[in-house]
């Protein structure tokens, strides 16, 4: 699917089929082309009608800074990540831009929040935005926005798990455990996601491109630096919270093992008691003792009180 948004003084006309743009001939007005998941003949039509050529899927998803942003004559192509979290799965999905003149064009093959975000306050004012340059700061002002929201939340998602951690952990070890791990997984993307946008609006900063509209530029990588910087601090709860999850959970296994450990030291004497009264021996003192049976009864319940009354004046229980 490809939207053409094309602006006409303050007015500004969103074309959805592109066949209709080709009829029209009205190409020098757009400032925006939007393309969700095109098919090849899209991508060939578009290409073709600007003389761009856009980089395949794969290419995009590269990581050196040379295929995130590449400058040439009027020309800027940036690949950029933008987060996409469901029940904290997380995922950066990789989207194109090219910058030409005037004109922006995207190609993404996601439905993203922050592109329904800007295209509705593009459509309620229209006179914000002059050109490509100046909508694609505000996509990716919105998503470092969206960025920090998603930062926030974790952060109160951790400290809510610190909590059942300290005060209501009921042995769902396996629980906790998959939940500090998921944490972990999304505040990486989280950085990784922030670190990407931070390279391409530093390189683009250095470009002698749109000198004249750079000025949200510094903000947005201020905002980013700050980001980062509670990444990092929320990378160092989650690895305390690790540590204090780990040393509560061998804590609660010692204190099954001191209980076992107890257990075997008052059954002990009283097994080792009944093994001797029970060999096989013509000779033995009290196997016609009257009260042999009682005695033995006695001195197991005396061998099992005595190593119980030991730890209590120890502590150990």
């Amino acid at each position: 699917m490809v939207n053409a948004f094309i602006k006409k003084d303050i007015k500004l006309e969103v074309i959805e089929n592109f066949s209709i743009l080709e009829e029209k001939n009205d190409t020098a007005n757009i400032i925006w082309i939007d393309m969700i998941s095109p098919s090849i003949e899209e991508v060939k039509t578009v290409e073709s009608i600007f003389n761009i050529k856009f980089p395949t899927k794969q290419e995009s998803e590269e990581i050196e800074l040379s295929s995130r942003y590449w400058e040439e004559d009027n020309r800027i192509e940036i690949n950029s990540y933008f987060l996409i979290n469901h029940d904290n799965a997380a995922l950066n999905e990789t989207v194109s831009f090219v910058l030409q003149d005037d004109l922006l064009i995207s190609i993404r093959y996601k439905n993203l929040e922050s592109f329904n975000t800007f295209i509705r306050k593009l459509l309620n004012s229209p006179r914000e935005f002059k050109n490509g340059y100046s909508i694609f700061c505000e996509i990716i002002d919105i998503r470092i926005d969206a960025d920090a929201d998603i930062i926030e939340n974790l952060s109160k998602e951790i400290t809510k798990i610190r909590k059942h951690v300290f005060t209501d952990y009921a042995n769902d070890d396996e629980e906790i455990l998959e939940k500090i791990s998921s944490f972990e997984d999304l505040n990486m993307k989280i950085r990784e996601n922030l670190t990407d946008k931070q390279r391409i609006l530093s390189t683009l900063l250095k470009s002698s491109k749109y000198n004249d509209d750079k000025n949200k530029i510094p903000i947005m990588l201020k905002d980013i630096k700050s980001l980062i910087e509670y990444t990092n601090f929320n990378f160092e709860r989650l690895d305390y919270l690790q540590n204090i999850f780990i040393g509560i959970l061998s804590i609660e296994q010692n204190k099954v093992i001191k209980m076992f450990t107890i257990v075997n030291v008052v059954f002990l004497p009283p097994t080792l008691i009944a093994s001797i009264y029970g060999m096989n021996f013509d000779l033995l003192p009290e196997l016609h003792w009257e009260y042999g049976y009682l005695f033995s009864i006695g001195l197991m319940i005396l061998s099992s009180i005595t190593p119980i009354w030991i730890f209590k004046k120890k502590g150990w229980i």
